[in-house]
């Protein structure tokens, strides 16, 4: 099957590229060296890498093929006893200052609480050692060591955080699935001790349940607003309801949005200001989410055109495989990267791309289809150019006065 090189993307060159076999990667992966560098590439599963689901291996791979000959180690941080990947091998996990009570004793709980687990890995792990924090579902496609290397790494550019955020909004806001900076930066270990301070509410909690409301973050708008929920009982849940849900499961998020929007004099932070000049933000709707913007969010639509088999030498093409060819043209060249979504999501939409790929597996590889068509392009193409930064407006605070009170 010859592959199509979309416009705007070039070969990368194989020396560029570690094309080993899967298991000489895995076994990188499982072997973790010791942290030389701020090229860092930090992935988290509860239960380590060799219990991923086969497809969020095959990205983890793709970043290690794609990044580690430019000198990023990719990493898969667990909480396996005995893992060499187990966060304590990096972090000490009994240390108040880094993860709250439910962490260091593992009794999360909730629905969710294996992704609020990797909630509190990732911003302790860049703020200690640097680089990138990105979820299992996140699929890089653009150039990242370019866009580093002429940003954060780059002692003449301003911006030290990067990140999806939306644009045209009336607050600051980022994506927790894609987070990257220098050790100890200010931004990210505000919004970790704020972080820490909700978990910590009443002597410590075990789940985000009701953070939404916590004074706290008093003047924050809540996430959502539109998206209504009916359950498999038919129970109806209302946007005002949903937007709390959300706003629990990514508390995070949250919590970067009031760090951001804040001014704290007596600490000697401007939120705003720090946007505006630090922040590099990739739109996050066209840099990571195009597909569900080309299918209106419908996930068996997205996983049906990528399973179609690609036309053979002189078969006509259907509609449908027209709409799949443009939409894996338009991932490939316009954005940075493709994220999968599977958690409070499915609550909505009932299955996505993420979710359906991982209860048919190997469905993401099948030889001809576009979903191959796809995957080899995030191993083997690059894009000619870094996604440029949403414009920002310098918009007032949300709050004035100390972070924790």
């Amino acid at each position: 099957m010859v592959h199509l090189l979309p416009t705007g993307m070039h070969i990368i060159p194989t020396d560029r590229l570690d094309l080993r076999p899967d298991a000489d990667i895995d076994f990188d992966v499982l072997h973790p060296q010791p942290v030389k560098s701020v090229k860092n590439i930090w992935f988290f599963w509860h239960s380590g890498y060799s219990n991923m689901h086969s497809y969020t291996q095959r990205t983890v791979r793709t970043w290690h093929r794609r990044f580690t000959k430019q000198g990023w180690t990719v990493r898969v941080i667990d909480r396996q006893p005995g893992s060499k990947s187990n966060i304590a091998e990096f972090l000490d996990v009994t240390d108040p200052a880094l993860f709250p009570l439910a962490f260091t004793n593992g009794s999360i709980t909730g629905s969710y609480a294996s992704q609020h687990t990797s909630d509190l890995v990732r911003w302790p792990l860049l703020l200690r050692y640097g680089g990138v924090y990105a979820d299992v579902g996140m699929m890089q496609i653009g150039d990242l060591d370019k866009l580093w290397n002429e940003t954060i790494a780059n002692p003449d550019s301003p911006y030290e955080v990067l990140s999806y955020t939306p644009s045209g909004q009336d607050h600051y806001s980022l994506c927790n699935y894609f987070l990257a900076a220098l050790p100890d930066n200010g931004l990210f270990t505000r919004c970790h001790r704020l972080l820490l301070a909700l978990w910590g509410t009443n002597g410590g909690v075990t789940s985000t349940d009701g953070m939404h409301a916590s004074p706290l973050l008093q003047g924050v708008p809540l996430m959502g607003g539109e998206f209504t929920i009916t359950e498999d009982d038919g129970t109806f849940i209302g946007p005002a309801e949903v937007s709390r849900l959300l706003t629990d499961y990514i508390i995070q998020g949250q919590v970067a949005t009031a760090v951001m929007g804040m001014v704290d004099a007596e600490d000697d932070w401007d939120g705003p200001a720090y946007c505006m000049k630090h922040f590099y933000g990739i739109e996050f709707m066209e840099g990571s989410q195009l597909i569900n913007e080309l299918t209106a969010w419908n996930g068996q639509e997205a996983f049906d055109l990528l399973s179609l088999p690609m036309p053979k030498g002189g078969e006509e093409e259907s509609v449908g495989q027209r709409k799949a060819q443009e939409i894996v043209e338009a991932c490939l060249s316009r954005s940075f990267g493709f994220k999968l979504a599977h958690g409070l999501i499915l609550r909505v939409n009932k299955v996505t791309l993420g979710s359906l790929w991982r209860d048919n597996p190997g469905s993401d590889i099948v030889p001809g289809t576009y979903a191959s068509w796809l995957r080899h392009g995030l191993v083997y193409w690059n894009q000619n150019n870094v996604p440029g930064r949403v414009s920002l407006s310098l918009l007032p605070p949300t709050k004035v006065g100390r972070l924790l009170i």
